[in-house]
């Protein structure tokens, strides 16, 4: 769990990355805030391209920055999703599943909900998450490959 004093603070941060968003197509700023478990902190905004699939989420930029900075063992602890939008907003599917491969149990996830904004768990919002599957060689041999190994 986080303090409502971190969760201001996240909020902050989100809201400050949320204006350096560039999206000239949809005009839907994203910001994005993360505590990892070590105390650092990381933001990002949505960055668009005319090509819309080449387009990456607030969410993945500040988890891209994370990993960067701190390296493949780094964890969220907390996660910030705010928009200038009067609607709730949810990390997208693609955002769900990055943000599921650097969270724990205890990653919160918290974003702009109907009334005020939402915490919730990675279970929660992402139920029956991609973790582990089995991949086959050339040879039909097969590796068993989870998340983080």
């Amino acid at each position: 769990m986080i303090s409502k004093d971190i969760e201001q603070k996240l909020i902050a941060l989100a809201k400050e990355a949320q204006e350096r968003a560039y999206v000239p197509y949809s005009k839907f700023a994203v910001g994005a805030a993360i505590l990892t478990e070590t105390g650092d902190f990381f933001t990002g905004c949505n960055v668009e391209n005319i090509s819309y699939g080449l387009t990456n989420c607030g969410e993945r930029t500040a988890i891209f920055k994370m990993v960067a900075d701190k390296g493949p063992k780094a964890k969220i602890k907390a996660i910030v999703v705010t928009t200038k939008a009067d609607i709730p907003c949810t990390p997208c599917g693609a955002c769900r599943q990055v943000i599921q491969e650097f969270s724990t149990p205890e990653t919160v996830i918290i974003y702009k909900g109907s009334e005020g904004y939402s915490r919730v768990s990675m279970d929660q919002l992402l139920p029956g998450a991609f973790t582990e599957f089995v991949a086959l060689d050339h040879t039909g041999s097969s590796t068993r490959i989870q998340k983080g190994i």
